[in-house]
């Protein structure tokens, strides 16, 4: 300000600063109250980026200051370039000299769209900083560290920026597939080409550039006088490694001198003044306001380009350039140009990585797996040399091999376990060897997870992870009574309970009201014919009991109504059953798993799924209980109960026992698909909240590669192949049937029906065992001698008509009649229906048959007795002692009847002459009545 005051004592046109932004307000305030032009070129502290000065203007004719400097758009550049990288995480380290409220508007953006940003400040010794890290981090935590600086943004000098970024290579605190930007307006193409030999993995560069006009002679001009050559060339060594600020000092100058000469050669020139900035009554320059207007029209194009002032004071031409460098390359690789940006068009160009190439060849990476169907299986293993591995995390590792060109080794892991931390803070399994650098890449069904992203790298997930459950199907159990499934227990026993009702209601009726039977019908209402005729329509097999009563009618009319229906019923829900698979087990889902107690289960200690659980059940704000219940159930006898140490103990232990194994779906699917016996279903979410990944050391130059690679394969469609390869859709079982059956209708076999046949074979047994004790009690109470009621019907179909025309006609007391008209048909007792009710069975001791016939009442004296002494005048001797039987005759229309009941009188039979003729052989004989 003083320096200031003693040049306008002195007498001047115009002030021209190159300050800070600390010092450029009392500049301003000055100029204004003076009338002097003020041409302001802010300068960077220590050769870091500018920050906004915030000058405060107004549209006021006391405004004299100029900016020639364009505005401070870094806060917009960065948020265009890592919105295009797509960057979600990532730390930003400024100088110690740099002012971070120049980026809070940055910070406040990306804040917004929920990005992970951290700051970090750059000591001037940059040595002691990085070794204070070594000294003050656990592994954990430095490994922590090393995946931050995957991704950076470094505000800072050049100078600075070269050191930081030789420490943090040499340290191996960054790697190959690291991705860092450096903005700084200050870069000139020396330090562009110091910062890419310095760095590794990939590299972006912005600075502010200049255009170069078309026509080169045309630079640096005051009138026709050209003015240092060194200055203006653009290729000129000095020329390039002028600081921006100096470049727009020059122009500055050049931009006075145009309006001074323009001035003079107008005539308008105004003497300079002395003015005194201390004296309260100094009056300010009254040719300042002309000078100021000719400074703004008249505009140059010099070492920065155009040179030129907008209404508000400010030069609005800045243009940056963004330069880049490519993933694989190695040190001392060669940068390009992406693109530039502008405040009027924005980004031009595009800033996508460049499709990689081959560059892995000659490499050999060591492999740790964990055998895991059908992810890692082992192919063969033949003494004395390799073991070679197949499945579908293998294909995938042999297509990265392929197109990348690198080769590999595997070893399985000591512990076979994927790995989890210790109380030490170690880790064991699969992620451990990765840990301790023992091996360079790790890939089974190994899932992308938190804590396990602390420790090491993933590349992209290359197949979805959901957790789901292996249950044993339930086997089909053979129903031998599987005919009575169609009604319950209940009903059954409603239906038998009717049938009795019914039984003795119909009994009730007829006793009440008896029904008029036919003549000579032998069949009685009693209790037991009631009931017999009740069921017999039941089962549709009818009835003999001729009841004509109306009431008896009507309930035997609803009673057939009743049986049709339920018969009918019956009939269709049986088919149902029998044909129809019935899928009836409870577990359907997680949720049903955790809520039941009767099945145990668990999973694979140390896992993923094993520490999901437990920080899920373990969490009191958890909001589902279904963790904490599955957490108390894994949690059996501090996990050793219900948990298993290897995936395959898991599976064993759900086929031959009674237990419900949780683990990776992808697995139990295949394992589920691939069983001989098809035992196994699987039941889980849907719902792929995590994935299977590649794992690789904390830093590795590898995993961007790989991940590109991988989204290519998921592109194209190859991956899918892999898969179906794996977990084919139309496997030889059904991942998704409870049970044990078959899911389409087809023939019945006899486990079917095997209760129907008990039931006859019951049936059976117990009529043998009734007529048993028939045969037992008739032999003890005696044959019983038949009474006059129990007459014997002669099944004859003409006898009655003979007898009664010979018995009515006098003159012929011997009519012969033929034999072969009579039909003496003994009727077998087995084979008559059971309904019809038979006579007691009893010898025929005396030599008279009594019949019953038709012989009418005033004709009755001249039957006649067949004396048994009679009998031996037969030429084929004497008569037999035979049984009587039952006997039938048969009515003219063809039918069977039993004769009226008229008096009984007794037929004698007497002997025909003897012809000496065999008539037991001749049928035509007869004999005389």
């Amino acid at each position: 300000f003083l320096t200031a005051c003693d040049l306008m004592n002195q007498g001047i046109l115009a002030l021209v600063s190159s300050i800070g932004c600390t010092s450029a307000g009392s500049l301003q305030s000055l100029a204004d109250a003076m009338h002097i032009p003020h041409l302001f070129i802010q300068r960077s502290t220590a050769g870091t980026p500018r920050s906004g000065c915030g000058l405060t203007r107004s549209n006021r004719n006391d405004d004299y200051t100029l900016s020639v400097r364009p505005p401070v758009y870094l806060n917009d550049v960065i948020l265009r370039v890592v919105t295009e990288y797509a960057w979600q995480k990532f730390i930003i380290f400024y100088d110690i000299d740099y002012d971070i409220r120049g980026i809070q508007e940055f910070l406040d953006k990306v804040s917004q769209q929920g990005m992970d940003v951290a700051l970090q400040k750059v000591e001037n010794n940059i040595n002691k900083m990085i070794t204070g890290l070594f000294a003050t981090m656990r592994i954990e935590e430095l490994n922590r560290y090393r995946d931050t600086l995957r991704r950076a943004i470094l505000i800072m000098n050049p100078s600075t920026a070269k050191s930081f970024l030789t420490e943090v290579v040499e340290t191996n605190l960054v790697a190959f597939d690291c991705h860092w930007i450096i903005i700084n307006e200050e870069i000139n193409d020396v330090d562009v080409q110091e910062l890419v030999r310095r760095s590794i993995g990939r590299l972006t560069i912005i600075r502010q550039t200049f255009p170069v006009p078309q026509n080169i002679s045309q630079r640096c001009f005051r009138g026709n006088h050209r003015i240092s050559s060194s200055l203006c060339d653009p290729k000129d060594p000095f020329s390039q490694s002028m600081e921006i600020s100096n470049l727009y000092i020059y122009d500055t100058v050049l931009l006075l001198a145009n309006a001074f000469h323009k001035k003079l050669e107008d005539r308008k020139w105004h003497s300079m003044a002395s003015l005194t900035c201390i004296r309260k009554n100094s009056k300010p320059w009254q040719g300042g306001r002309s000078m100021l207007e000719t400074i703004k029209k008249g505009g140059v194009n010099g070492l920065t380009g155009e040179l030129e002032f907008a209404e508000n004071g400010g030069n609005p031409n800045v243009h940056f350039e963004i330069l880049g460098t490519n993933y694989g390359e190695d040190l001392g690789r060669g940068i390009r140009k992406l693109g530039c940006w502008n405040p009027v068009t924005g980004l031009n160009g595009s800033l996508t990585d460049r499709k990689l190439e081959n560059n892995m060849r000659g490499v050999v990476l060591r492999v740790v797996t964990v055998l895991e169907e059908p992810f890692v299986m082992v192919s063969e293993n033949v003494l004395g040399k390799p073991k070679k591995y197949q499945g579908f995390s293998i294909d995938v590792l042999e297509a990265l091999a392929t197109y990348l060109g690198f080769k590999y080794e595997i070893y399985v892991a000591p512990d076979h376990k994927y790995g989890s931390p210790q109380d030490d803070g170690s880790w064991n399994g699969l992620i451990g060897e990765l840990v301790f650098k023992r091996a360079d890449i790790g890939i089974s069904a190994l899932t992308i997870t938190p804590d396990r992203e602390n420790v090491v790298d993933f590349t992209t997930r290359y197949m979805d992870y959901s957790v789901g459950v292996l249950l044993r199907k339930a086997e089909k159990t053979v129903d031998m009574f599987a005919c009575l499934a169609p009604f319950d227990l209940s009903l059954w026993a409603c239906i038998a309970g009717t049938v009795l009702l019914v039984g003795l209601l119909v009994y009730l009726l007829n006793w009440l009201n008896p029904p008029r039977l036919q003549m000579g019908s032998m069949t009685s209402t009693t209790l037991y014919n009631s009931m017999w005729f009740v069921y017999g329509s039941f089962v549709q097999q009818g009835g003999e009991v001729p009841y004509t009563t109306l009431a008896t009618r009507l309930m035997m009319g609803a009673w057939w109504l009743f049986a049709l229906i339920v018969i009918s019923s019956y009939t269709a829900n049986l088919a149902a059953f029998l044909t129809i698979t019935r899928i009836e087990n409870s577990i359907q889902s997680l949720q049903d798993l955790s809520r039941q107690t009767d099945i145990p289960y668990g999973t694979v200690l140390d896992s993923a799924v094993y520490e999901h659980v437990r920080v899920k059940g373990m969490n009191p704000f958890e909001r589902d209980s279904m963790y904490s219940q599955m957490w108390r159930m894994m949690n059996r006898s501090n996990g050793s109960e219900n948990n298993v140490v290897e995936s395959t103990a898991g599976i064993q232990k759900v086929k031959y026992g009674n237990y419900a194994f949780v683990w990776d779906a992808a697995v139990l699917e295949y394992v589920a698909i691939n069983d001989a016996e098809c035992s196994f279903y699987t039941v889980g979410n849907t719902v792929a909240d995590r994935g299977y990944g590649i794992a690789l050391q904390h830093g590795s130059p590898y995993r961007d590669v790989f991940s590109q690679r991988i989204l290519e394969l998921q592109q194209n469609g190859d991956m899918d192949i892999l898969k179906h390869k794996w977990w084919p859709k139309n496997g030889q079982c059904d991942l998704y049937s409870s049970v044990d059956t078959k899911q389409k209708g087809g023939a019945l076999d006899i486990k079917s029906f095997a209760g129907v046949f008990c039931i006859l074979a019951a049936g059976i047994v117990l009529s043998c065992f009734i007529a048993m004790l028939e045969t037992w009690w008739n032999k003890r109470k005696g044959s019983r001698v038949p009474s006059k009621e129990d007459d014997k019907e002669i099944d004859l179909e003409h006898l009655h008509r003979r007898v009664n025309s010979l018995c009515t006609d006098d003159d012929s007391p011997h009519k012969q009649f033929s034999t072969s008209s009579i039909d003496l048909t003994p009727l077998d007792i087995d084979t008559l229906p059971t309904r019809q009710a038979l006579e007691q069975i009893s010898d025929f001791r005396n030599t008279h048959i009594t019949t019953t016939t038709f012989i009418p009442e005033q004709i009755q004296t001249l039957s006649r007795t067949l004396s048994a002494k009679a009998a031996s005048g037969f030429s084929f001797g004497s008569v037999p002692e035979h049984r009587t039987g039952p006997f039938r005759h048969r009515a003219p229309n063809g039918g069977f009847f039993r004769s009226p009941i008229k008096t009984m009188s007794s037929i004698p039979y007497q002997p025909t002459p003897t012809l000496g003729l065999n008539i037991g052989s001749d049928p035509d004989r007869g004999t005389s009545i």
